[in-house]
């Protein structure tokens, strides 16, 4: 696999997550109960940094960011 096929599987990857985190905001806005809407927040806030490091990964500018620089 090239680099450049691993870069539109980390751009399809983003995009998933960053549809789910909508799906689950727009869930825990509807939701009366307070334990659910915590439950979905939890959730969302795992997601979170795995859309991040999605991002970081196909961005043709990763090699700049400081995390990834020796």
């Amino acid at each position: 696999m090239t680099l450049l096929e691993m870069s539109a599987l980390y751009a399809e990857s983003a995009a998933a997550l960053r549809r789910r985190i909508g799906e689950l905001r727009q869930a825990a806005r509807e939701l009366k109960d307070e334990e659910d809407r915590r439950l979905l927040q939890r959730r969302i806030t795992e997601l979170t940094p795995l859309l991040q490091e999605t991002r970081d990964y196909y961005d043709r500018s990763y090699h700049r960011h400081e995390r990834y620089t020796l």
